[in-house]
């Protein structure tokens, strides 16, 4: 009888125990669900940044991967409402390239950081245009006066730094509206080429960047920057391209937070396969995916 009522007590005591330990468990997966920091990657450029890679050249293995990670990477194109990691439909990029669903260095991206962390979630906000100059659209002190010197048609009343910022405060208000917390754990910069094709904007580069640089660090509270180094060779200015390529690479020796994906000046490139002299095909835009993530790992 002692016995019976004993272990009567010690199955009720595991029950107990049991129902304790398994409300705790859920109330902690709520809890995390809910409250576990966004890691936000904030990316911009021209054309290259845009993406001219072709999602049906996707391996299926590639695919399914993105689509294993989907629940934890969102990402924004501009200032479009977030959703998982996906391609963007271009007619111009059809006709050029025989690419309808193109994508750029963001597919890859959070690919990488979410296989390589996966008990964290990503948010990627992207905010790019072709043909822009940092001297005129991207300058973080634009002026009618520069923007008219550098580009051209709408892109001359385009000013990127401040479509840029709001885009992002678009996306980063929402998620303090939600109490979501997040930290903006680097930027990935991928431009140059519409600099390299004019003398004033090449020589004005070094400065240009290191003002952006410390202009969006100021705005958004984070110190990780990568370049994506340019190696085209359009324009009239023949030493344009390397001025640039220099410019990048001596910001990037010159600062402890800001790494470069440097890239080779042979015209066949092997480094990061292209279409064409200036754009990053599938193949291309997969390496530099990748390549970009792994800088940015190693400051986080």
């Amino acid at each position: 009888m002692v016995c019976y009522i004993k272990n009567n007590y010690i199955f009720f005591c595991l029950g107990l125990l049991f129902t304790t330990v398994a409300c705790t468990n859920i109330s902690n997966v709520e809890v995390d669900k809910t409250s576990q920091e966004i890691n936000v990657v904030l990316l911009a450029g021209q054309s290259n940044m845009e993406g001219a890679g072709n999602y049906d050249e996707l391996s299926q293995s590639i695919k399914n991967r993105i689509t294993a990670i989907e629940s934890r990477v969102q990402y924004a194109l501009r200032d479009e409402e977030a959703g998982p990691l996906t391609y963007k439909t271009s007619d111009y990029h059809k006709k050029k390239y025989g690419a309808y669903k193109t994508f750029g260095p963001e597919m890859l991206i959070g690919l990488t950081l979410a296989e390589a962390y996966p008990n964290k979630r990503f948010l990627l906000l992207k905010t790019a245009y072709g043909g822009t100059s940092l001297y005129g659209a991207w300058n973080p002190y634009w002026t009618q006066a520069n923007a008219i010197k550098a580009e051209k048609g709408y892109k001359e009343n385009l000013p990127l730094f401040s479509m840029f910022s709001e885009n992002n405060n678009k996306q980063l208000t929402l998620l303090d509206n939600q109490k979501q917390p997040y930290k903006i754990i680097g930027m990935v910069w991928l431009q140059g080429e519409n600099d390299a094709s004019k003398e004033f904007s090449a020589i004005s580069y070094q400065q240009n960047l290191t003002d952006l640089i410390k202009e969006l660090r100021h705005k958004f509270n984070f110190k990780p920057f990568v370049i994506g180094q340019i190696n085209s060779t359009y324009g009239k200015f023949k030493q344009g391209p390397e001025i640039v390529r220099n410019a990048m690479q001596v910001i990037a020796d010159e600062d402890v937070n800001v790494d470069i994906v440097n890239t080779s000046t042979n015209s066949n490139w092997l480094d990061y396969p292209k279409h064409d002299n200036v754009h990053y095909n599938t193949e291309g835009q997969i390496k530099l995916g990748k390549e970009f993530a792994t800088k940015l790992m190693k400051y986080n």
